[in-house]
């Protein structure tokens, strides 16, 4: 009966994992089947084509909102992550109240997160619909993310690699950043990946904060519109599926570039 009940979960795993896989290769393969005929070199680049059909100012304001976002978020929360694993007590009311506050805004629309962005950044502080408005609101809307998945990173390091550090003569900080932080590496970069993902689909916040502007930004106070953006406004306003399908491969590929360059920067920090 033991065995057979393996067997069960064995299947069940396995299937879950085939079946997930198969549904991101069907997805993959019915966006590049369907975008890749439109995809041009001149719709990429915009050669002898008119402002605004072509992807450059989109992927450079990708990549802009992205890195901005990540910049601001990644420091804060991999500090807070420190803080509540290393420096705090769990049993305090402070500590209690500030993983409610994370789990309440881990669960809130990214819609409300837009809405918000729009009325301090660009109605208060006057940044008008603007890259920095809507780098800002990014980084709010993923600290959570990043905070709760480099939470559970450091969790993972033993407890005798504090102890050795600290029987070694080292401090609490030093420890921290020679011995559980490169230990806690790969957590990290995974909750770096996942609000790059994030970040790059998002369309609601955007929306409201950065605009829809197709045009090449000149300025981090310019409205401008990021992949995703330009996808839902094509598709909405112009009902131009070609186009979109042809930009959800230029999405695709960026998110697996941006990946590969914050995986090759982890793995050097690792190495250091």
């Amino acid at each position: 009966m033991r065995k057979f009940n393996n067997m069960l979960n064995h299947f069940k795993i396995y299937f879950g994992i085939g079946f997930t896989v198969l549904c991101l290769i069907s997805l993959i393969f019915h966006i590049f089947i369907n975008g890749i005929r439109h995809l041009s070199f001149s719709f990429l680049f915009g050669l002898n084509m008119p402002e605004g059909e072509s992807l450059v100012p989109m992927i450079f304001t990708t990549i802009v909102i992205v890195i901005f976002t990540l910049i601001i978020s990644t420091p804060i929360g991999i500090g807070s992550a420190i803080y509540l694993n290393e420096y705090s007590n769990p049993k305090s009311k402070y500590v209690v109240a500030i993983r409610l506050a994370i789990e309440t805004l881990s669960g809130i629309p990214s819609i409300v997160y837009g809405l918000f962005g729009f009325i301090f950044y660009v109605v208060i502080l006057g940044w008008s619909w603007s890259i920095m408005s809507g780098v800002f609101t990014l980084s709010i809307m993923v600290l959570p993310t990043i905070i709760r998945s480099s939470e559970e990173a450091l969790k993972t390091v033993p407890n005798a690699y504090r102890e050795g550090s600290y029987a070694l003569g080292a401090g609490k900080f030093e420890t921290i950043i020679k011995v559980i932080l490169p230990s806690a590496i790969t957590g990290i970069l995974s909750a770096i990946i996942l609000s790059v993902g994030r970040i790059v689909g998002e369309t609601a916040a955007l929306t409201l904060t950065a605009g829809t502007l197709i045009a090449m930004p000149t300025s981090l106070f310019n409205s401008a519109s990021t992949l995703s953006v330009f996808m839902f406004t094509i598709t909405t306003e112009a009902a131009d599926m070609d186009k979109a399908y042809a930009t959800a491969i230029v999405l695709i590929a960026t998110v697996l570039g941006l990946n590969l360059c914050t995986n090759y920067i982890a793995s050097k920090l690792k190495r250091g």
